[in-house]
């Protein structure tokens, strides 16, 4: 019984201590993102000579959507993406498995369109893939990735391709999704887990000098990098992974948010829970799948930027790494209260201390004017919301990418 009670106690320290560990790691993110100014680019450098890059003047670019049944968005997205580009770029459409209008109001718009049938292999990662293979006859020096349901705000492409050719590293743009106009109180917390996820976190990790994860739209990608991963994949979060497997081929992703692209959350239920359970089930299955890969690549290549990925991936959706903070903190009082060790418990305490304070900054510096205090205050009730989500995950977890049902433009609705 002696050692079962040290087993226990150690077990739980050594949880309350990896939770700590998390709960720093979003503290020193919050922090660092909180400090005012541009961050600059890094600049590459070969034999001590910084190169000499392109002017966006010379530079051919290729714009990639990846469309499936996108009929009701894609003519606003293409008409944002098009004033934007030169004479010697590309905007490609690669319409997947429609069975609506897309490719046809793809045409309209000016752009190439590619239609592609594969009903057994779907999901954006072959739509990509498959734009690819048909840049490669004349490929551009950067490509970049607008989702069909995005809006890319003015001069951001521009800003995102140069950054993704002057440095050599794929490039993220501030990925903001907007609240309708008369947003819930889910659409409100959801909206502030988004901006600590895409604006306050990646923000961070970018004053720190380090890679950032991919959002799936506002990225640009020197033409050499991708060459070193495959794109064709059907995994439900295929952005993250493709960041992933990006930075362990030397090419770590980083983030430059004076570019913008900005998407809107759904406003049928059944469509955001929709959204919400596949964003969520696919972090939770790279977080358990390629942490310890990012581990062991950051130990073979003794690569620093791997391992600060790899913690960040660790750092679960932040509903869920509230409860767990809370069912570890009742577990440790538990086990004090039946004569277990203290320190789980205070550890415990200053993980939740950790927590509170970084989720309160992130809300001062980034969320205020959009989220009233005390509606801030509700978190819990959005996170008993949440907790189906996980406890689906741990019986029936989504492994099949699921398209978002959209919600038409206001003048359709009117109409």
């Amino acid at each position: 019984m002696a050692a079962l009670a040290l087993m226990g106690n150690l077990s739980l320290t050594l949880l309350s201590l990896g939770l700590l560990v998390l709960t720093l790691i979003l503290l020193l993110q919050v922090m660092a993102a909180l400090i005012p100014g541009r961050i600059p680019l890094p600049v590459p450098r070969v034999g001590g000579a910084a190169l000499t890059p392109l002017g966006w003047e010379q530079l051919r670019v290729a714009v990639l959507v990846p469309a499936h049944n996108e009929a009701l968005l894609i003519q606003d997205t293409l008409a944002a993406i098009a004033p934007q580009l030169k004479a010697q770029d590309t905007l490609l459409v690669v319409a997947d498995n429609c069975d609506d209008a897309t490719a046809a109001l793809g045409r309209e718009a000016g752009s190439t369109v590619l239609e592609r049938w594969d009903p057994d292999r779907r999901g954006k990662g072959y739509a990509l893939d498959y734009g690819l293979q048909w840049l490669q006859a004349q490929p551009p020096d950067v490509l970049v990735v607008v989702d069909a349901d995005c809006h890319c705000h003015p001069g951001s492409l521009a800003a995102i391709a140069l950054a993704a050719h002057t440095c050599n590293r794929p490039i993220q743009a501030l990925y903001r999704l907007e609240t309708p106009p008369n947003p819930s109180l889910k659409d409100l917390i959801s909206a502030f887990a988004m901006t600590v996820k895409n604006a306050v976190r990646m923000r961070g990790m970018a004053r720190l000098g380090l890679p950032c994860p991919l959002g799936g739209t506002g990225m640009a990608f020197p033409w050499s990098a991708l060459g070193r991963v495959s794109l064709a994949s059907g995994h439900i979060v295929e952005d993250m992974k493709l960041g992933i497997d990006l930075a362990i081929a030397g090419y770590p992703p980083l983030f430059y948010g004076s570019a913008q692209v900005s998407g809107s959350f759904p406003q049928e239920a059944a469509a955001s829970t929709s959204q919400r359970t596949r964003w969520e089930h696919g972090h939770l299955q790279l977080l358990r799948d390629y942490t310890p890969l990012l581990v062991r690549a950051a130990l073979q290549q003794k690569r620093l930027d791997l391992g600060m990925m790899a913690l960040d991936l660790a750092i679960p959706p932040l509903s869920l790494l509230v409860l767990l903070w809370g069912g570890l903190v009742a577990l440790a009082a538990v086990s004090w209260a039946v004569g277990g060790s203290l320190w789980p418990l205070v550890l415990g305490a200053i993980a939740g201390l950790t927590l509170l304070g970084a989720i309160a900054a992130a809300w001062v510096g980034f969320a205020r004017r959009e989220l009233p205090l005390h509606k801030l205050l509700a978190i819990p009730l959005y996170i008993l919301w949440k907790i189906p989500l996980y406890f689906k995950f741990l019986i029936k977890p989504q492994s099949q990418w699921v398209r978002t049902q959209r919600d038409a433009p206001d003048d359709a609705k009117g109409s």
